[in-house]
Order: C-alpha cells, then structure tokens, then sequence
C-alpha cells in the first residue's frame, strides 16, 4: 500500500498521529474532523495514499466506491440518514481540498444550502 510520509492522513492510518476513529477496515478508516462544519463531521478516507481525484487510477474503482459505502453504513447507524446528510469531496485548492489525500466528508445535524460555498 502506497503511502507518502509527509501526508498528515497517512500518519492518521500508520496511527502516528492520533484521532477519533469511527471506522476501520482492510480499506479505510473514518474519524471525527478536528474542524467541524456540522454537528456531524466525519472524515472517510482510503488507506492508501491518492492525492485526488485527478491521480486515482482504473483499479481505485472499488476503493473509492467502498468510501461512499463507508458513509453509507455510518450514516444509517447513526440515524442520520432520517433527517439526511451530505457526502462532500474537495478536489484541488480552489474547492477547498486542504489535505492532499482524497477524502470523503460526511456533514450532518443541521440544514445545508444550496449552492454550497
């Protein structure tokens, strides 16, 4: 599994750097964001390292697609799929993406608007 040793989630996965696991699996591991923008924030990223959208490659179908299921099951344990949710992935600085390792962020607890940001 690729990782880049200067990335701040592939030392959250090498559990070099702590934080609030939620999920783990072979696959990914999900945690409360530190900077939360809903009263549910939860961060859902793969354990391997892919800086973005641009740098996935064809066999990183299952990979992205086992994110959203991730959310999925978060969602639905946590009952937030009653009120609903939002599942948002940055992609390159001028949409937001801080840390350049893909993610997928589950934001809940309160209404959204749209167009976001």
């Amino acid at each position: 599994m690729s990782h880049d040793p200067n990335c701040l989630f592939c030392k959250i996965v090498d559990r070099r750097i702590p934080a609030k696991l939620v999920h783990s699996d072979e696959m990914t591991i999900a945690f409360e964001d530190i900077n939360p923008q809903a009263p549910t924030h939860i961060l859902i990223i793969p354990n391997k390292h892919i800086s973005d959208i641009q740098s996935m490659k064809e066999g990183d179908r299952e990979l992205i697609g086992h994110l959203f299921f991730v959310a999925r099951n978060l969602a639905g344990t946590r009952g937030l799929d009653k009120g609903g949710y939002r599942l948002v992935i940055n992609n390159g600085r001028d949409a937001g993406q801080a840390i350049f390792h893909i993610h997928l962020h589950l934001l809940s607890g309160r209404a959204f608007a749209w167009p976001p940001g």
